[in-house]
């Protein structure tokens, strides 16, 4: 994640690039191996205040899903899994950041998809703020979690012949 500043009151508020900003992910399929995909349009904001992290949020158009392949990009948007039409968005609220060293954080918040809100921690970690070629300032931030997709009702599976499942429960996000 990318993000612009603009400061107010002692506190720099980041605006997420949408340029340089997306959400991966990464899922095990048919227990042989990963699926990796990305929701690329995101926007959203996090605050500083003395130079550390203090509040994010972010909005993620759960249509712009894209594992590479139409057919399945497709399923991830029915009601089978995100039901876009119903649930355009997923969205990321922090209620509490905990340094945890220098430009890293434990970011606890409220990640809602499929019409569901649960609670997610995030590892985050940040870079130190630069000004870019035109003046502007800028910084970057890298989270990871782990969830499981069932908390959020996205159950849809299937039982491969070995007795394994088509899909695992446990998705890895990079934000």
């Amino acid at each position: 994640m990318a993000a612009i500043a603009e400061v107010k009151q002692g506190t720099i508020t980041w605006n997420i690039d949408p340029t340089h900003s997306h959400v991966q992910f990464s899922v095990r399929h048919l227990g042989i191996l990963t699926v990796r995909g990305s929701f690329d349009k995101v926007t959203g904001t996090a605050e500083t205040v003395d130079g550390k992290l203090s509040r994010a949020e972010a909005t993620i158009d759960a249509s712009s899903i894209s594992t590479r392949v139409a057919d399945r990009d497709a399923h991830l948007r029915s009601a089978d899994f995100f039901n876009t039409e119903k649930w355009p968005d997923l969205r990321f609220v922090s209620t509490q950041v905990t340094e945890k060293g220098r430009n890293h954080y434990t970011v606890l918040g409220d990640l809602t998809m499929a019409g569901q809100t649960h609670p997610i921690e995030l590892d985050v970690e940040t870079t130190d703020p630069i000004k870019d070629p035109w003046g502007n300032l800028r910084a970057g931030a890298t989270g990871h979690a782990e969830i499981s997709r069932k908390k959020w009702g996205l159950v849809w599976n299937q039982i491969l012949e070995t007795g394994g499942l088509a899909v695992s429960d446990e998705v890895k996000i990079t934000i």
